[in-house]
């Protein structure tokens, strides 16, 4: 079965239907795979008809970029690459972790091209919105930087409507790539309605709510010492007892229908506009197979309806973030 495309906005720019967020490969959920593993991972995703891969410069840092770069390499025309700049690395610029200045982020993206064995980045994120760089020279320096060649287009991430609304005007956005799932919705209320007006596409990232839709994680779940889930308030234990009627709604849904709570929850995402298209990571194959999987799940209007019944009854119970990591988003 041959995966839909998408397209992300007005733009052009044709990804397939679900893509693949790389992060967890190298960064933030415990261990990193072996690079051979990761490498043979991503391939597979490709040979599967995933075409759309998600990194950045932060995530390892660096080592993530150098996996996509090898496991693309072969194949880099038929396949669209996003990577983000924004965060200050190496602790220099001295303001919250941020550096959106211009000579930093042309410095990322020559960095960055290395790394991916390319001449070209098709999507350039933002990571972060710096309060301290006007997102007009953001913006404007991404623009230089796509008419070198050497990006093909601009992104902002977890951005509010007023930094969308100021960077589009200087070059138009692509994506916005945001946390957007059945436990965290707050991208309805004012973002996808700006989105829809100005012609950007979606990405949601955590498409999965880090693991804990997929019905595999409890209250009992033990997290790696180096997995961030251990800092986020939603999955302290008792947050995730409280949670758990959330995934037993999904459950419930995916059984009715013969698929997974994972492919319910994807599948939704799908449904809500066809200019979303959700990252779900992992680390395994028989993972990677069921998420594309969910490609091919229809949800009848019955069947959102039921899902919107059943989610809708719930208050979905801690914050997304840390406090610390919760400062750093734009509003």
């Amino acid at each position: 079965m041959t995966m839909q495309k998408r397209t992300l906005g007005n733009s052009g720019l044709e990804v397939s239907a679900i893509g693949l967020g790389c992060m967890g490969m190298s960064h933030s959920y415990g261990q990193p795979m072996e690079t051979p593993d990761a490498v043979r991972l991503i391939r597979s995703a490709f040979e599967r008809g995933v075409t759309f891969f998600d990194t950045a410069e932060v995530y390892g840092p660096y080592t993530n970029e150098e996996v996509v770069g090898e496991a693309l390499q072969p194949i880099r025309e038929q396949v669209v690459i996003a990577t983000k700049f924004g965060i200050d690395i190496a602790g220099t610029a001295g303001h919250d972790g941020m550096d959106s200045r211009p000579k930093h982020i042309r410095d990322v993206v020559e960095a960055s091209l290395k790394r991916l064995r390319t001449d070209y980045i098709d999507l350039l994120y933002q990571h972060r919105v710096d309060p301290v760089v006007p997102i007009e020279e953001v913006a404007g320096t991404v623009k230089d930087l796509i008419s070198q060649g050497k990006v093909k287009h601009f992104g902002l991430s977890e951005a509010g409507v007023r930094t969308i609304r100021r960077a589009h005007a200087v070059q138009p956005v692509t994506a916005l790539q945001s946390e957007y799932s059945l436990w965290w919705r707050e991208p309805e209320n004012a973002i996808l309605p700006v989105l829809e007006e100005l012609g950007i596409g979606f990405v949601p990232f955590s498409p999965l709510g880090k693991g804990f839709l997929t019905g595999t994680i409890d209250a009992k779940t033990r997290f790696d010492s180096s997995d961030f889930r251990n800092t986020v308030p939603r999955f302290a234990e008792e947050a995730r007892k409280a949670n758990q009627a959330l995934v037993d709604a999904i459950v419930a849904i995916a059984a009715q229908k013969k698929v997974t709570s994972a492919q319910v929850a994807l599948a939704w995402l799908l449904a809500q506009k066809p200019w979303i298209v959700p990252i779900p990571g992992t680390t395994k194959l028989h993972r990677l197979e069921e998420n594309i999987g969910s490609a091919s799940v229809t949800l009848t209007a019955d069947d959102l309806a039921d899902i919107e019944n059943a989610v809708s009854a719930i208050a979905v119970q801690g914050e997304r973030y840390s406090p610390q990591q919760a400062a750093r988003i734009d509003r």
